[in-house]
């Protein structure tokens, strides 16, 4: 028996929804997340939320979608208090969120995906009628995605369509995007927002989106609210607004470093080498086909490409913590291997990704990690094995003197750290000696302003004075913003290679893509 379940009809016209918060707190423990925080979404709005990691934006509308319920505070929808006490009840009031990272089912179609969806889903599914729903579904949409072909198939860009599709074909009026442009190129970036500018512009829908790119707001946003410390601290029409003035809503008082400025430097002699390298990932499939890059001595050349691209079996590999299965690296013409004593000999030096977790012992002191290069060399250390912990905690209070490490004492558990401090430790330990290649892995991930600020810095002064330096990053800002020479990474091999001044962020986009 086929059980009697409609697909969805999505009625035509204006169905955008306002969305107001009042006086929202939310504490966990002695932490007050959020504190009295009142924003307001027009209907048919495109709102953007800004704040630093922790400012209290992930917390806030979680409150609104029923993941956390607020200590205090109303939630009002079309002007009415409503009550929403789990995920449940905000997709029945029309509020929708597309999270970070995927949520569809990989090995099931577009169409599948869209149906099992459903709270009226029947056991017992009859494809062809639904399948004609899901066609004046489309129908009526502004843009389209495949539904005939697994999900695991499908590109990026055409993933993040589906999944805002999906919220679409569930009747939700007011979405929430939580980064959505993270596993993006630029052209599906502004492709993706410009499509929901347009439902918002139409009044079909409203969006609230939580960013951390100022070119998305000035780009796509109405209107803006900026949270800090879990306190609403400004916003208004974003016509209104200069980034510079965002920007420092979202720091407050904190000084940030200036940034390094780069010099001009004459073409140096090429100091790291990656000839043909080749690597597989545990089940035996090719993760890095035959990767060729040189960087010279004073030069930043910055690995640009799209979440899975072989980026991070890269960084493994240099780091020793994948095996090379073919090609050679070479550090001015000698052949390096990722052991601990070529490190130190040729000066390699490197910030991975999660570095607290690749790079650190958390329950270690301060001073320990920050020892790891140098505790079995004098003055640690004497005859190679005799540890003086004097030496090492002194070296280690003039590190945190000199980059800003902000730590109770040399012997607090680097574990304690905030992120941004984590990451300022383990650059004063690597950058501390001389260094001939610097490896940088998404540096600034996840840090406040005053951090990435720091970071940045620290890596042009490394470039500056004349190290080699390999970026990879998934932020193609902090690219332009750092790099000398861009390089594209598809499908693990390199794509593309240019001057960042003989370039721009469509045709970086398009190698990225794998169209170009």
């Amino acid at each position: 028996m086929i059980a009697d379940a409609s697909p969805p009809v999505i009625p035509d016209g204006p169905r955008a929804m306002s969305l107001e918060t009042v006086g929202m707190s939310k504490s966990f423990g002695a932490l007050k997340a959020l504190d009295d925080v009142s924003i307001r979404v027009e209907a048919g709005s495109f709102h953007a939320l800004l704040g630093e990691n922790g400012a209290g934006k992930s917390t806030l509308v979680k409150a609104i979608m029923g993941f956390y319920q607020a200590d205090r505070g109303q939630l009002l929808l079309d002007g009415r208090e409503t009550l929403v006490r789990n995920p449940r009840d905000a997709r029945a009031r029309g509020l929708g969120m597309v999270y970070q990272h995927f949520t569809l089912v990989p090995c099931l179609t577009g169409a599948e995906n869209l149906v099992i969806s459903r709270a009226d889903a029947p056991a017992v599914i009859d494809w062809e009628r639904e399948k004609r729903g899901l066609g004046e579904f489309l129908d009526r949409m502004p843009f389209r995605a495949p539904l005939d072909v697994p999900v695991a198939t499908l590109a990026a860009g055409e993933k993040q369509k589906l999944e805002i599709l999906k919220l679409l074909y569930l009747d939700q009026r007011l979405l929430i995007l939580d980064e959505p442009t993270s596993v993006l190129t630029p052209q599906e970036a502004d492709e993706i927002l410009g499509l929901l500018k347009g439902m918002t512009d139409r009044k079909q829908i409203s969006v609230v989106m939580i960013t951390h790119k100022f070119r998305e707001v000035t780009a796509f946003a109405d209107s803006v609210t900026v949270l800090r410390r879990g306190r609403r601290v400004g916003g208004g029409k974003v016509s209104d607004m200069t980034t510079d003035e965002m920007a420092r809503l979202m720091i407050g008082d904190t000084q940030v470093r200036e940034r390094a400025t780069r010099l001009e430097r004459p073409g140096g002699e090429t100091v790291l080498e990656l000839a043909g390298l080749m690597a597989d990932d545990e089940e035996g499939s090719p993760v890095l086909d035959a990767v060729n890059l040189k960087i010279r001595a004073g030069e930043i050349v910055g690995v640009a490409g799209v979440s899975g691209n072989g980026q991070s079996q890269l960084v493994e590999v240099l780091s020793g913590q994948r095996p090379l299965k073919d090609g050679r690296v070479f550090v001015r013409d000698r052949p390096f291997e990722p052991t601990r004593d070529s490190f130190f000999r040729m000066k390699v030096f490197g910030l991975p990704e999660e570095p607290l977790k690749n790079a650190a012992a958390p329950r270690m002191t301060v001073a320990e990690n920050m020892a790891f290069r140098s505790f079995d060399r004098p003055p640690n250390a004497k005859l190679g094995w005799w540890l003086s912990p004097g030496p090492m905690r002194a070296k280690a209070r003039e590190l945190i003197a000199r980059y800003r490490v902000k730590t109770q004492s040399p012997e607090t558990a680097i574990g304690d750290l905030s992120g941004g401090n984590v990451q300022r430790a383990i650059l004063a330990r690597e950058l501390s000696g001389e260094v001939d290649v610097l490896i940088v892995a998404n540096p600034c991930f996840g840090l406040d302003f005053g951090s990435v600020a720091e970071i940045r810095s620290q890596i042009m002064e490394q470039r500056n004075k004349g190290a080699a330096v390999l970026l990879v990053s998934e932020d193609l800002d902090e690219i332009l913003e750092l790099a000398d020479r861009v390089a594209v990474m598809s499908e693990g091999a390199i794509s593309y290679v240019a001057p960042v001044s003989e370039t721009d962020r469509a045709t970086i986009g398009k190698h990225m893509a794998g169209h170009a």
